[in-house]
């Protein structure tokens, strides 16, 4: 093994993809449930800000297979089948308005955790079936 390179830094996630089936209906639960600013909204794909410089893409469902080449590059094809999950940062203190709030929109309740160190998780689902999580600080090591 390499001793690390200092130039080799990541600083972040900055990207989260899932694919969706109606984008229309993704776009109104992530816009109007949980309160994500839309960047970008189109039929293939639709971009919200999620906090810390975090973006969440949202794709259509098999329409970003192929390669998209334009005069800046290439965005390689992907794609992606059946229930993903990923977890969004919250507050400890927005753990229980963010419960009281999903209960009152009807969103899907999977479950809840409570982790060694202290955090908590609320895991639930968008209208595709993906499983998000809400986390507050005390999951991780770093988080």
């Amino acid at each position: 093994m390499t001793a690390p390179n200092t130039a080799l830094t990541i600083t972040g996630l900055l990207e989260t993809s899932l694919y969706v089936d109606d984008m229309a209906r993704a776009v109104l639960f992530y816009e109007q449930v949980l309160h994500l600013p839309c960047m970008q909204r189109g039929e293939v794909l639709s971009v919200f800000d999620a906090g810390r410089q975090g973006v969440l893409l949202l794709f259509k469902r098999g329409a970003s297979k192929a390669d998209r080449p334009n005069s800046h590059g290439v965005v390689p094809g992907h794609d992606g089948s059946g229930p993903l999950h990923m977890a969004f940062a919250i507050p400890a203190e927005s753990y229980q308005p963010w419960l009281r709030h999903l209960q009152t929109e009807g969103v899907p309740f999977r479950g809840e955790m409570t982790w060694p160190a202290g955090g908590r998780s609320l895991y639930f689902e968008d209208p595709d079936g993906h499983l998000l999580e809400f986390a507050t600080p005390g999951l991780w090591p770093n988080y």
